[in-house]
């Protein structure tokens, strides 16, 4: 078994920490950290960013050769750690010897103690694993934008455990809505401060998602998808991306039941847990988010575009079109190519 030990205040320790004990190669370029692994310790990768002096953001999707624990003592700055598993399964204690906790694919964790316990991840030998960890320092640098001051000060009063008590653990429900904003995380091409903001972003509604399914599941205790399952919801999100890639198919209720092996019911459910939205309201959502692109980066015109996304009546979709951008097709794609005026 391999153990490694991060001793370490800030992300860029951390992956300097990673790389001593893991090789590879390293590179960092505006706050964002990669080290890209294939060797008898692991293959895969480990990415970060630092979204402000208390927040980061660690994403690993890796394949260790043995069983691996990372091992976080960190009591300066005592970190509460949110967790989410994307792809495969991994698990924590406070502690070497403490209870270990799992989180199989699409669960959420959040993980909180007092500065002498070390926070302990498991990764078992051969397995892939993708999960992402979001670190909210407790022991604080005075930021400069005063929402982030403000979310820190209610993440502590929530999630630190008080003084009678030595953590505070909690493995929640299974979440797929989290697994869509990681690949968007890892869709972003552009460079720069946009990429920065862009980041910043999806790594805030990644924790706004966790806190509010901590919620939900605090609100109604339970900790499921309803009267699904695992592999059905997985059937629900392969299914959505399937309608994403191919919109112009004329999908029926009848047809994509059949297609997930689920009955009509189940699937709706599935999609309202998953997007909530019906499955006739994701279909026709969809339509329209590929319409708006297709008018912002092609020469087709409207009529094209409609035929393009399964659409028949150019009306029907200038009428659901205008319901979610409040404007016309028309007047979107006239006005892309406008010249911008600078002052």
């Amino acid at each position: 078994m391999k153990v490694i030990n991060l001793k370490t205040n800030n992300i860029e320790q951390d992956f300097n920490q990673f790389k001593e004990d893991l090789g590879g190669s390293l590179e960092y370029t505006h706050k964002e950290y990669s080290l890209e692994l294939d060797n008898n310790f692991a293959t895969g990768d480990i990415k970060g960013v630092s979204v402000n002096k208390n927040i980061s953001f660690i994403e690993y999707n890796l394949k260790f050769a043995q069983d691996t624990i990372i091992v976080r003592n960190t009591p300066v700055t005592n970190p509460i750690y949110f967790l989410y598993c994307a792809e495969g399964q991994m698990s924590h204690s406070f502690g070497l010897n403490g209870k270990q906790r799992s989180l199989n694919q699409f669960q959420t964790g959040i993980f909180a103690s007092d500065p002498s316990k070390d926070a302990c991840f498991y990764f078992r030998k051969g397995q892939s694993v993708t999960f992402s960890n979001i670190s909210i320092n407790t022991y604080t640098e005075k930021n400069d934008d005063q929402a982030d001051d403000l979310l820190q000060t209610q993440l502590l009063k929530t999630f630190m455990p008080s003084k009678e008590k030595e953590i505070f653990a909690y493995v929640g429900s299974y979440n797929l809505k989290i697994a869509e904003k990681m690949q968007q995380l890892e869709a972003i091409k552009q460079k720069g401060i946009v990429r920065q903001l862009l980041i910043k972003g999806i790594v805030h509604t990644v924790l706004a998602l966790e806190i509010e399914q901590h919620n939900q599941d605090k609100k109604h205790g339970s900790t499921n998808f309803g009267s699904l399952t695992r592999s059905e919801m997985d059937t629900v999100k392969e299914l959505s991306n399937f309608i994403k890639n191919y919109p112009e198919i004329k999908y029926t209720l009848v047809y994509l039941s059949k297609k997930a092996g689920m009955s009509p019911a189940k699937l709706q459910e599935g999609f309202k847990l998953l997007h909530n939205r019906t499955v006739s309201d994701f279909i026709r959502n969809t339509r329209v988010e590929k319409a708006e692109n297709l008018l912002k980066t092609t020469d087709l015109n409207i009529s094209e575009i409609v035929y393009t996304v399964g659409l028949t009546s150019r009306s029907y979709f200038s009428k659901i079109f205008k319901e979610k951008y409040n404007c016309s097709p028309k007047y979107y794609q006239e006005n892309q190519f406008s010249t911008p005026l600078t002052a």
